[in-house]
């Protein structure tokens, strides 16, 4: 995973925990999930261009989540950062593919699938833990 994957991770997580209606500033974002600002600047204008995140200008202006965290996959935060469809062999060889596969390759696109299968089943609400923990209930 790309530093910048990390990063939109941990930015959107931040947001998922403290959605309370209102935007919410790009530097407290930053700071409450301890990335540095300006890196944080792009992979924000990356997240709002692809619709996780909407933006709104001005001085009370800031981020939120586009939709609820439960309906935002991971895959979708991800892919702005990742380069999931232009994988080369990670064994080095120059023709891999499934017409002229490696002697790894079906093994590893395995991997891979299950990869992406767990990126589009999971969602942002799945990994953003709560602040506090919910009450517990008593038993009858």
């Amino acid at each position: 995973m790309t530093r910048s994957s990390e990063y939109a991770l941990r930015a959107l997580i931040y947001l998922a925990q403290h959605q309370d209606g209102r935007p919410i500033p790009g530097r407290e974002i930053a700071k409450g999930a301890g990335i540095p600002a300006k890196y944080l600047q792009k992979i924000l204008g990356d997240l709002t261009r692809c619709g996780v995140l909407a933006a709104s200008p001005g001085r009370k202006g800031g981020f939120r989540l586009s939709r609820p965290a439960e309906r935002i996959q991971l895959l979708e935060v991800l892919t702005p950062f990742e380069r999931f469809q232009l994988r080369r062999c990670p064994f080095g060889n120059v023709v891999c593919s499934d017409a002229h596969p490696c002697r790894a390759h079906h093994e590893w696109k395995k991997v891979v699938e299950a990869e992406q299968g767990f990126l589009r089943e999971m969602t942002l609400d799945d990994v953003a833990e709560p602040l506090e923990p919910a009450p517990r209930r008593r038993g009858r």
